[in-house]
């Protein structure tokens, strides 16, 4: 089973590592006002959704499943309104996602069944990296479409991959 887990581990890094890339990506495009603006009223900016990562890629995968006191401020990722630059942003994220991915590389097979609670919903260990993974690809599309709108352009996240080859073994 801990090849399997070791498997699953690293193709969920790679997926958020992926994430990561393609914010990058969208960031250098943007200028700094442009991180912080809303198209309307119920949409997040590029800037309070790269907190609210931060925040539950803490919560779920560095705090729970790293065993450690959860200090999450929810409503604070999507209130924040002092414009922090864009290279600060990219550095929390990073930084975030370089803890969460040795956390989920340290849990032990135990730590990847055992059942316990994050933010109200039960969740194995497992379940919390499908979550994070999850989660933080949804936020990264938002970001990229926002980077579009704004820019009207294709980021070009795999310039140099031929998309149209077939599956082979």
């Amino acid at each position: 089973m801990e090849k399997e887990l070791a498997e699953f581990t690293d193709q969920s890094i790679y997926r958020m590592e992926e994430s990561t890339r393609m914010i990058k990506k969208c960031l250098a495009e943007l200028t700094e006002d442009e991180v912080w603006k809303r198209p309307n009223t119920s949409t997040n900016t590029i800037g309070n959704l790269m907190l609210h990562l931060c925040g539950n890629i803490r919560q779920y995968a560095i705090s729970s499943l790293g065993n450690t006191q959860d200090n999450r401020k929810r409503d604070e990722e999507f209130s924040h309104s002092e414009k922090l630059p864009k290279q600060e942003l990219l550095e929390r994220l990073t930084n975030t996602v370089e803890e969460a991915r040795d956390v989920v590389r340290q849990a032990s097979p135990e730590e990847m069944l055992r059942k316990r609670k994050v933010q109200g919903f039960e969740l194995s260990g497992i379940g919390i990296i499908v979550h994070v993974t999850e989660h933080y690809s949804y936020h990264t599309g938002q970001i990229a479409l926002l980077t579009k709108l704004w820019k009207n352009k294709d980021l070009g996240f795999y310039d140099g991959v031929d998309l149209n080859a077939t599956n082979q073994e």
